[in-house]
């Protein structure tokens, strides 16, 4: 299936230089969605992730999350923007291409020892999953990869990221 038919492109967002690469057209599209789906389930499986969890960023990590933690057998967790959550919480700052933000996730989510997948839509720079990765830290738990749905090859996103295998379904 040709999913970068079903990817919108939209110049000038956030801010003028940004491509952005709108998954709204394909989330729409019942059968570019479930494809999607199933070829990162698909992926995961062949590479033996063996997730106990699955995490999920806000907001579009959730989308994508928590179908495949439900295709994988395991829990899904998910990692919010500043004050969304409301028991006690673990919180990381960090840097975006085009700004800076927070993530916090609930210091009881994720047991020490377990296997740990992290799914986004996109990875671009890297940022956001990183700042994951590291706030995880925190849990002594295990990473096992990341899996995205969109990776941006030319901005070298994955010289940031911890040595894990990595799934994108869709490069540009």
């Amino acid at each position: 299936m040709d999913l970068k038919s079903l990817i919108r492109d939209i110049p000038d967002f956030p801010k003028p230089g940004i491509l952005f690469r709108d998954i709204t057209t394909l989330l729409r599209d019942p059968d570019g969605l479930r494809y999607t789906i199933d070829f990162l389930t698909q992926k995961c499986v062949e590479s033996e992730f063996k997730a106990d969890c699955v995490v999920g960023m806000e907001s579009r990590g959730f989308i994508f999350g928590a179908p495949l933690a439900y295709q994988l057998g395991a829990g899904f967790i998910p990692v919010r923007k500043k004050g969304k959550l409301p028991a006690a919480v673990h919180r990381i700052d960090y840097e975006l291409e085009y700004g800076t933000d927070s993530l916090e996730v609930h210091q009881d989510a994720i047991h020490p020892g377990s296997r740990v997948l992290i799914v986004d839509d996109l990875m671009a720079t890297g940022g956001t999953a990183s700042a994951t990765a590291k706030l995880l830290q925190k849990f002594g738990c295990e990473l096992v990869g990341f899996g995205f749905i969109i990776e941006l090859r030319d901005l070298q996103g994955r010289k940031h990221l911890p040595d894990v295998p990595i799934i994108s379904v869709v490069e540009y």
